[in-house]
């Protein structure tokens, strides 16, 4: 039995290593004014998360709330711009004091990195990701992004290690 908790406890530590490992060297802006974060984002280019699957027109809502947590209201439309809608809504809270590192649900009580890793100085555009790499979402406060501007986030979130080739563009009005 001793044994047996000692390779649990060993096998938690690797996966534990492992976890810190694929996060090394992401780094977050260093801080984040909330009231100017809020508000309404459109997605420019995703690395799409299963439920994005043929979204189009897709914004994210951001709104705080009385608790001090933020209602987080994603909307897109299924396969075309006039497509059938499709909504999830969830809640986010900060994860560190400079308000760079949010933990968001959709799914009741289980949590998800959600770190904001590049932002235009005046909240014109945000890149929010997951520090495993495997998401990430450039967000802009206009359907449309200016070429230059987009080519240069995404040369900054290749730095950070993420896969770009993976990132879709979406569709906006």
């Amino acid at each position: 039995m001793k044994i047996v908790i000692a390779l649990a406890i060993m096998a938690l530590g690797l996966v534990a290593h492992r976890a810190n490992a694929s996060t090394t060297n992401v780094q977050t802006v260093p801080s984040v004014d909330l009231t100017k974060f809020l508000g309404k984002w459109y997605e420019i280019a995703v690395i799409p998360y299963f439920f994005e699957r043929n979204c189009t027109g897709t914004n994210a809502n951001y709104a705080l709330r009385a608790d001090g947590k933020i209602d987080v209201h994603n909307i897109c439309n299924k396969k075309s711009l006039d497509g059938k809608l499709s909504e999830a809504r969830g809640v986010a809270v900060v994860a560190n004091n400079n308000n760079a590192k949010l933990k968001v649900s959709f799914f009741g009580p289980i949590y998800a990195n959600y770190w904001i890793i590049d932002l235009g100085k005046n909240y014109e555009y945000a890149v929010t990701a997951n520090p495993n790499r495997k998401y990430l979402w450039i967000l802009s406060r206009t359907p449309r992004m200016d070429e230059n501007t987009y080519q240069e986030i995404v040369s900054r979130a290749a730095q950070q290690g993420f896969d770009v080739s993976k990132l879709v563009r979406t569709l906006q009005p």
